[in-house]
C-alpha cells in the first residue's frame, strides 16, 4: 500500500496548526499589551482556554482508552482481516468514547 500522500497532508496539517497557534498568541499578547480589555476579560479568556485544553485531553484520552480495548477485543476474538464487523467494533468504540466524554464533560461543568 502506497502511502506518499500522507506526506503533504501532515505538512498541511502542521503548518496549518503552527499558524493558529502564532495568531492565537498574538492575539492574546497585543490584548495585554493594548490593555484594551477588562482584567476579567483577560482572565474569562485564560481559564476558558485552559478548560478547553483539560477537556481536550480528557476526550483524547477516553477516545484513545476505547479504542485501545475495541482492539484487544479484535485481537481477543482473533479477527484478522478487515471486515465490517472489525469496522463495526472500532466504530462503536469511538462512539461509546464520544459518549462518555460527553457525559462527563457535562458532569464536571
Amino acid at each position: 500500500m502506497e502511502l506518499d500522500f500522507l506526506i503533504p497532508v501532515t505538512l498541511f496539517l502542521c503548518v496549518t496548526y503552527a499558524i493558529k497557534f502564532v495568531v492565537d498568541a498574538r492575539f492574546r499578547s497585543k490584548l495585554i499589551q493594548q490593555g484594551s480589555g477588562s482584567e476579567e476579560l483577560i482572565r474569562s479568556l485564560v481559564q476558558g482556554e485552559d478548560q478547553r485544553r483539560r477537556h481536550s485531553s480528557l476526550r483524547w484520552g477516553l477516545l484513545a482508552l476505547t479504542l485501545a480495548v475495541a482492539f484487544a477485543l479484535i485481537e481477543a476474538f482473533g479477527w484478522r482481516d478487515v471486515t465490517p464487523g472489525v469496522i463495526a467494533v472500532l466504530l462503536g468504540a469511538t462512539g461509546l468514547g464520544n459518549l462518555a466524554y460527553y457525559a462527563l464533560s457535562r458532569r464536571l461543568s
